[in-house]
């Protein structure tokens, strides 16, 4: 992933999530569709892009899709 956006468009591809760039620095509670267990399915797929682990325990404390893309990208 190259930025954000990238996020967005997996959650919205992927999952069909309703999200837009918009959507990136809300509450994760305030995204349309959002549910915690998408956090998981989030872990699978970013450490397989990523190519390396993604801390679950980290993804669980974000509080926004901007957050989780930190975490991701870091």
């Amino acid at each position: 992933m190259k930025d954000v956006n990238d996020l967005i468009g997996m959650l919205r591809d992927q999952l069909g999530l309703p999200v837009t760039a918009e959507d990136a620095a809300r509450h994760l509670d305030q995204v349309p569709g959002w549910d915690s267990v998408h956090v998981l399915w989030l872990v699978t797929v970013l450490e397989r892009d990523a190519g390396r682990r993604v801390s679950l325990a980290d993804l669980l404390e974000a509080t926004s899709i901007q957050e989780i893309y930190e975490l991701a990208a870091a």
